[in-house]
């Protein structure tokens, strides 16, 4: 069987879905393809356990998208990011401060959903665009480029032909290593527990942050469940001691969670399993190359801190979106592409060069180096105008 499209997207995780609304809401003939189908049930196996908090610019693309009418009401608003260090010798804050969406916007930081919720709703809402095939359990087998277009063999046996394919198909690309593209990775040593849990103390839609050493702990507003409040979280931890910490029975490991936490919420209960992965960083050495363009991780990765991971990923998309539309006629040409490299290279490497600097400051173990952090914590929020500013760059805002 052959197929001819405007756009293959391999990868349907939720940059590639993401990507296919985006795509078909706006007119184009979209064909997205996944070699393992979506999970889209918490408690299967296989669900994504991590959240995404959608920032402020990103809610335009998933409107335009038509996806957040049907996320919205899943999403728990971010109104306070609030920065904890508790690097004194005991787990217990010394030093907090909160970081106000007030100050700079009527509206919240962000909303944050389940990944696994995101998939479900991405997916039903591409069954409602009649330009948009989304074919789970089907991967790309094989990619060859050419001026007039990208011919990608399936997994299944079809042949495809599109004038842009996107690679949104994860930090080890296929579609990348097809074309050739490099990758520069820093490794540091850590891991991320990613879970849920309920907790007596309400959250009060803030977003809290808590350095110590090793990496940061982070708790993100979610939903009740239950009638009880509930948070994402995040646990890096570097490798060895995430591993321990995996593998405690549930008992010991919601005591060690709760002392991380610095019983800042109460006794914190596992709401959902743990899961675990290493924590790189990444970047390609191009975004794009013949009739190809890269997005999400087969881009960049960077280290989960400031929830700037999925948001850069639907700035990639955004750029792609603007300039398809600005002109049709050169979808996937080299001036198209070379464009959105152009634009979205040097400023994915500026965020992944501040994370790496947060990253490594949150890992800091020794007395005085904790100190240093915590200092530098008070100054930068001191200053108003500053603050604001480290807020607004956050959420990418002009």
């Amino acid at each position: 069987m052959r197929i001819t499209t405007d756009i293959i997207i391999s990868g349907g995780g939720v940059a590639g879905l993401a990507a296919a609304a985006a795509f078909g809401a706006a007119g184009f003939s979209v064909l997205c393809v996944d070699p393992a189908p979506p999970v889209t049930e918490g408690e299967a196996e296989g669900a994504d356990l991590r959240t995404t908090a959608f920032l402020q610019p990103s809610v335009a693309v998933l409107e335009a998208a038509g996806l957040w009418t049907r996320l919205l009401p899943f999403a728990a608003p971010l109104q306070v990011m609030r920065i904890v260090d508790a690097g004194g010798e005991l787990p217990e804050p010394r030093l907090t401060k909160d970081f106000v969406a007030s100050e700079v916007s009527e509206q919240p930081f962000g909303w944050n959903l389940p990944n696994w919720l995101l998939r479900r709703e991405m997916q039903a809402c591409l069954q409602d665009l009649p330009n948009v095939t989304f074919r789970p359990g089907v991967g790309t087998e094989s990619v060859m480029t050419r001026e007039s277009g990208a011919f990608v063999r399936l997994s299944d046996g079809t042949r495809a032909e599109a004038r842009l394919l996107i690679g949104a198909d994860g930090r080890n690309s296929p579609v990348r290593e097809a074309l050739g593209i490099g990758v520069r990775t820093t490794r540091y040593g850590q891991k991320a527990l990613a879970f849920a849990v309920t907790h007596p103390i309400p959250h009060d839609n803030v977003s809290t942050e808590i350095h110590r050493s090793g990496g940061p702990f982070t708790l993100v507003p979610l939903p009740d469940r239950d009638g009880r409040p509930c948070s994402a979280v995040v646990w890096m931890e570097r490798g060895p001691e995430a591993q321990r910490l995996f593998t405690l029975p549930v008992a010991e490991f919601e005591a060690a969670a709760s002392e991380r936490s610095c019983h800042l919420f109460g006794p914190l209960e596992l709401a959902s399993r743990r899961t675990i992965w290493p924590i790189i960083s990444q970047i390609a050495e191009r975004f794009a190359g013949e009739r190809t363009a890269l997005i999400a991780e087969a881009a960049h990765v960077a280290p989960p801190i400031g929830a700037q991971g999925l948001n850069m990923s639907l700035a990639d998309t955004r750029t792609l979106l603007d300039l398809a539309q600005a002109n049709p006629q050169d979808l996937g040409g080299p001036q198209m592409l070379e464009t959105y490299h152009r634009r979205r290279w040097a400023e994915v490497q500026a965020r992944l060069t501040g994370i790496d600097m947060l990253n490594r400051a949150s890992m800091m173990g020794e007395p005085l180096l904790r100190d240093l952090r915590a200092g530098a914590l008070d100054a930068l929020y001191s200053v108003a105008p500053v603050r604001r500013a480290l807020m607004r760059a956050g959420l990418g805002m002009r």
